[in-house]
């Protein structure tokens, strides 16, 4: 895919030849990840940043909140008397109250003291809360100045917001406990009335090299075609800032991430543990819904080269629309593996 680099002097130690292609091979990973999901900064109307590759996650499991900001709520359980050691622990509380096996979840916010200087007595405080609208949190303040961490959970069934096409909707399971930073932009685009320059931009379907199920296909290549549709997610008139790097699992089919730091995103039609763990994923498309997204794949393109890369865009970009489905979806099947 990136122009392969080659030794103009040959070798005479087996030991240095192997050293010097693994050192190629690296560089090669590290310029596919770069430019297959960056246009041509020369193209007309792109913004694009190039990608940074994002350090593997070993941390066993997700369970992140947002630093200097104090979710409101009812409370379930008062932080004076109910304390831990670390954020994580306070959110897998929470978790522990939501998990749909008897009925609605008890807590869907928790909220953390974790700065011993700026705390005080408060430290380990955890406060486990309910939400009104878990969709539109409550903000008693953030800034500077705030002493908490607060998170959402979404339970099964919960946290379903829809991207709204001509093709179709196609139905997405938010991760906020991976990504809260960026559940809380999208939960902030539900709240316009619009979201103008909302679309999906390029299309390019699994051709050979992926299954219909997105495994890759035996001695297959990885591309291109690249399997997925990408977009933006930046509502004209509206400031977009930055999203930082949240977790990065390895990309599944249903997957859908950001490109750096957005609003350009992308959703996967298949698997790529070729590109490991270099994207922020913040949502899962539910299985049924696939059709939709190999739908949008499936319209014409035009060939455009992005970085010395070839890449499909649509000859007419698709226009879509953030709505919330308040509707549970009782126990809903994501595109979410264990890696």
């Amino acid at each position: 895919m990136g122009r392969r680099q080659n030794d103009s002097e040959s070798s005479r130690f087996i030991s240095l030849s192997f050293l010097l292609a693994g050192f190629i091979s690296c560089v090669l990973v590290y310029t596919v990840l770069s430019v297959v999901l960056n246009s041509n900064t020369n193209s007309e109307g792109s913004n694009f940043e190039p990608l940074t590759l994002a350090e593997e996650s070993n941390d066993g499991g997700c369970c992140r909140g947002i630093e200097k900001l104090e979710l409101w709520g009812a409370a379930v359980k008062w932080g004076s008397d109910h304390k831990f050691n670390s954020s994580e622990e306070c959110c897998q509380a929470c978790k522990a109250m939501c998990t749909g096996i008897d009925g609605p979840c008890l807590c869907d916010t928790w909220v953390f003291c974790g700065n011993k200087k700026a705390c005080g007595s408060k430290f380990g405080e955890c406060w486990l809360k309910k939400q009104k609208d878990i969709f539109a949190p409550d903000r008693q303040e953030a800034g500077n100045h705030v002493i908490w961490t607060s998170g959402i959970i979404f339970g099964k069934g919960e946290g379903i917001v829809g991207l709204e096409t001509e093709y179709g909707i196609l139905r997405i399971k938010l991760f906020p406990d991976c990504a809260p930073h960026s559940v809380a932009y999208i939960l902030e685009l539900l709240t316009l009335r619009h979201c103008a320059g909302c679309q999906f931009h390029r299309a390019e379907g699994r051709g050979q090299l992926w299954d219909s199920e997105g495994n890759h296909m035996e001695k297959a290549s990885f591309g291109p075609p690249f399997a997925i549709i990408q977009g933006t997610l930046e509502a004209q008139g509206t400031a977009f800032k930055k999203i930082p790097t949240e977790e990065c699992p390895y990309i599944r089919r249903g997957s859908v991430a950001w490109v750096g730091s957005g609003p350009e995103f992308f959703i996967s039609l298949a698997d790529h543990q070729e590109w490991k763990k270099a994207y922020t994923v913040f949502g899962s498309v539910l299985p049924e819904d696939m059709q939709v997204a190999e739908k949008i794949a499936r319209l014409p393109t035009k060939s455009d080269v992005w970085n010395n890369i070839k890449v499909s865009v649509l000859e007419k970009p698709v226009p879509l629309l953030i709505q919330r489905l308040d509707e549970e979806w009782g126990n809903l099947k994501t595109n979410v593996k264990s890696d």
